[in-house]
């Protein structure tokens, strides 16, 4: 068990203590999982009718420049920087020789000489030094870990919340504005992890406070709330977005996650490219699938799911109850052979829990509406 005072904190932890949240130890950081008042379903809902703000300054800040620097990480990265433009940003893959999956990330175009990247807390040390041990002569690679808060606003009121503090809105999806809010500098993107219409705000680390409180004070007048990683949690397993450690990992490719889409197959090189392209020819790897709980129960990561026969076909990676659909859903690893609509069992403490396999997500959003 992690002893707090050697966690990692945010620029927003004091405030966090002064609402009473409920802390706990989050890739090394110490970070709200809920506040009281609200907790998970109700800051869920928040965020699925109306809206909520999320501390996520946790994950990790680092910035590849210099000549060639987007090309360096295009050849690095699983997804095509080709397919976009400066302005934009994507959902990418660090990969190790095997195919299996070092961190999921953002990178964020800026120019061919600069890449802004937003990795996972806990990895955000293993990307940067991977990235520095082969980097060209004159592309730099900086860990900004502690340099820059992140605050995501998310749901259907947030183009409302950020008009009103003077921020850019309707964007499109994935790409981002670099602008000032009460001329402080700060990044803001159309992008989230719980599949609402929303935003993502990348604010120097000092001034994060003061944008946390303008943004906590415009959210009242929506019926919104602070939300902790307890609801970003439930709200991206509804939606079948992966956690890394869970849904990816070194055991786990984008192949065998249904990430497929974010490798760019046609590029000369990019890390684990080779042993991905062999997996997926060859197709014989467990996929990721989703399980919609109809019987009584809650799958947690580590259930085995069993077939009609009672043979275990798959294992479950995340598992939750959905607040929005009000009965458990999971993501699993499944063998090939177990079809679309089939039903089978998940095995919840030793008890036979009824599920049908189905494709996420397991909810209707909006999230690329213009």
């Amino acid at each position: 068990m992690s002893n707090d005072a050697d966690l990692l904190t945010s620029p927003l932890h004091d405030r966090h203590v002064a609402l009473g949240a409920k802390m706990a130890d989050f890739g090394g950081w110490l970070m709200p999982i809920e506040y009281p008042g609200g907790g998970v379903v109700a800051e869920h809902t928040a965020v699925r009718e109306r809206v909520g703000i999320f501390d996520v300054s946790h994950l990790g800040k680092a910035r590849v420049s210099g000549p060639g620097a987007a090309a360096y990480v295009n050849a690095c990265f699983t997804n095509d920087l080709g397919r976009i433009e400066a302005g934009k940003a994507q959902y990418t893959m660090c990969c190790d020789e095997n195919g299996g999956v070092v961190d999921d990330l953002i990178q964020y175009l800026r120019s061919d000489e600069d890449v802004f990247l937003i990795p996972n807390a806990a990895n955000t040390a293993t990307v940067c030094e991977l990235l520095q041990a082969s980097a060209p002569e004159g592309v730099n690679v900086e860990n900004l870990h502690s340099a820059y808060g992140i605050i995501a606003v998310q749901g259907t009121k947030s183009d409302e919340v950020l008009d009103g503090l003077g921020l850019p809105t309707g964007h499109d999806y994935m790409s981002f504005a670099e602008t000032e809010w009460d001329g402080l500098p700060v990044i803001v993107c159309r992008t989230g992890y719980t599949g609402e219409r929303g935003y993502e705000l990348v604010p120097m680390w000092a001034n994060s406070g003061a944008l946390w409180d303008a943004l906590a004070a415009a959210i009242a007048d929506f019926g919104g709330m602070p939300c902790g990683l307890g609801a970003r949690d439930t709200l991206r397993t509804e939606m079948g977005y992966p956690l890394h450690g869970n849904d990816l990992s070194r055991e786990i490719t984008p192949v065998m996650a249904g990430s497929a889409w974010a490798v760019g197959w046609d590029k000369p090189a990019f890390w684990g490219k080779e042993a991905l392209a062999a997996q997926r020819a060859a197709k014989t790897s467990r996929l990721m699938r989703g399980l919609l709980v109809t019987g009584r129960g809650i799958p947690r990561a580590g259930c085995a799911v069993l077939d009609a026969e009672g043979t275990a076909v798959g294992q479950v990676t995340s598992g939750t109850f959905s607040p929005t659909l009000k009965q458990g859903i999971a993501l699993a690893q499944m063998d090939r052979s177990v079809a679309m609509g089939s039903e089978v069992s998940i095995d919840v403490r030793g008890r036979g829990v009824a599920a049908q396999v189905t494709k996420p997500p397991f909810v209707e959003v909006q999230v690329r509406e213009g």
